[in-house]
């Protein structure tokens, strides 16, 4: 199972206590004001932003926001963000009509669970990489890999068991 923030749709009627939880996060393409370019990603530690260069434009992204799920979007942030970053950058008009919403499987470790579903036979968890998920996936698949075959794996497994936070 590997459905990122959408797991606990199907973890939990199957008796999985797993404190899966959801980071949320926007996006919003902009052009740009004039000739200014901008050559690499530029990060605003102090407001929680940051600007990247795309084919699109520029991208502005968010911080965190803790919300549920599927709660409707709110975004404050991109708002604020939008604001201090015009003030660093040339931006120009937003390229969408609507901010991109991101939702990030996490957990309260923030480590991903990967492993066995006890329970139920066949089951196996690849989920709560944050927004790493991509990043993550290839290796993630290999660990699940030689733990299904019986290979001895290449990290120890215990570490991302769901077991974890039943103790």
């Amino acid at each position: 199972m590997a459905l990122g923030p959408w797991s606990d749709d199907v973890f939990r009627p199957l008796g999985y206590d797993i404190p899966l939880a959801v980071k949320r996060g926007y996006h919003m393409h902009y052009g740009v004001k004039g000739n200014a370019s901008l050559g690499h990603p530029l990060h605003d530690g102090n407001g929680g932003y940051m600007l990247v260069p795309m084919s699109k434009g520029i991208r502005l992204t968010t911080g965190v926001e803790f919300a549920d799920r599927d709660a409707p979007p709110t975004p404050v942030q991109l708002a604020r963000d939008e604001t201090l970053a015009r003030g660093l950058f040339p931006l120009g008009e937003r390229l969408e009509p609507a901010p991109w919403l991101g939702r990030r499987p996490c957990l309260p470790d923030m480590v991903p669970v990967i492993g066995r579903g006890k329970r139920h036979r066949g089951l196996w968890f690849a989920f709560g990489h944050a927004h790493h998920g991509f990043t993550l996936g290839p290796v993630t698949g290999r660990l699940l890999a030689e733990m299904m075959t019986g290979e001895t794996p290449f990290t120890d497994p215990s570490l991302y068991t769901a077991e974890r936070f039943w103790n």
